[in-house]
């Protein structure tokens, strides 16, 4: 896997450790989280949803014992017997260079692992991965190829229900994706939805219309475009508005603080979407396969509330008995 090339193991790996909810959540569907030690960030991998699937259950302790796992130190530490990181992460992001690399794959265990989660770091100058692809990988790690076929049967089931229930494209809403940093939001940052990384799958997948497609608006991250306020907001006027964070709020709460100050906003509240009440959450970056379920389902019942239901019901798009099987082995 790059960067990493081929890597070798004596044996299956028991103890291990991912940089973030992507690779951990993969290390949960492939029913390895009693061998997870910590993580290297926890603020961005969200447990709570395993305890919508009965029966799987994980030890949060290590996660909260080791939340920040990012320091030679800590990894000498924890001796696990492979890293689910991206070295050139580590590298990038933490002031490590190749010899301290080097020097964890040599005393303590491999990396394996790529930055899936976007496409705009300019140092990411070698192959990336769909979410499957780097799954499938991480199953070859824990020899676990059984489990993530199950798990590649069942999304692949499950996106093709979905898509075959699709409006035209002409009917389909235009979503503007920003990121939510107060509960009192006066400025957009303008994110696009067409981006390859993972963290933008299940918009994709659901075909939806991005708000800045055909402008000159590009992502804040790759370009230092300034954020927009309600009037240039206003000037898109979208169909439907999402934030990124706000993962653990639940939809009542979105909607009584959010939702509640941009209808009491003199401009927000003439934005079609304000309107309609068609401001969501707009889920997380890192998402591995149990939660990128959860979020298409989510992303399904915002985009398309006639076809899938609106997000206070209760109706399931994907069978949660036939995950829980699938991690606890029954398949």
């Amino acid at each position: 896997m790059e960067p990493m090339g081929e890597v070798e193991f004596d044996s299956t790996p028991d103890q291990w450790i991912a940089y973030d909810g992507s690779y951990a959540d993969m290390g949960v569907a492939l029913g390895q989280a009693d061998g997870m030690t910590g993580i290297g960030g926890a603020d961005r991998y969200y447990t709570h949803l395993y305890n919508e699937i009965p029966g799987v259950e994980i030890d949060t302790e290590p996660i909260e014992s080791y939340p920040e796992v990012r320091t030679k130190e800590e990894f000498y530490e924890l001796d696990n017997d492979v890293h689910l990181y991206d070295p050139q992460m580590l590298i990038n992001w933490f002031d490590w260079d190749e010899s301290d690399i080097e020097e964890i794959t040599t005393n303590v265990a491999p990396f394996v692992g790529n930055l899936i989660f976007r496409r705009s770091d300019d140092w990411h100058d070698y192959r990336y991965y769909t979410l499957y692809e780097a799954f499938e990988k991480v199953a070859q790690v824990f020899q676990e190829q059984e489990r993530y076929a199950a798990f590649k049967e069942l999304h692949d089931e499950f996106i093709a229900d979905i898509q075959s229930q699709l409006p035209t494209a002409d009917e389909r809403p235009n979503v503007f994706l920003t990121y939510g940093v107060t509960q009192e939001p006066d400025e957009f940052t303008p994110y696009r939805l067409n981006d390859q990384g993972t963290s933008k799958k299940q918009w994709r997948d659901l075909g939806v219309s991005d708000a800045l497609g055909g402008t000159d608006i590009e992502n804040q991250s790759t370009t230092g475009n300034m954020d927009l306020d309600y009037e240039g907001l206003l000037d898109l006027d979208p169909d439907v508005i999402l934030f990124r964070n706000f993962a653990e709020m639940s939809v009542e709460e979105f909607r009584d603080t959010i939702l509640a100050y941009m209808e009491d906003h003199p401009v927000g509240s003439q934005l079609t979407a304000v309107k309609n009440g068609r401001v969501y959450r707009g889920g997380y970056l890192h998402q591995g396969p149990i939660h990128n379920l959860f979020l298409t389902e989510q992303a399904a019942k915002q985009i398309y509330p006639d076809v899938f239901g609106d997000v206070t019901d209760d109706t399931k798009l994907f069978d949660r008995q036939r995950v829980a099987d699938i991690v606890n082995g029954d398949f």
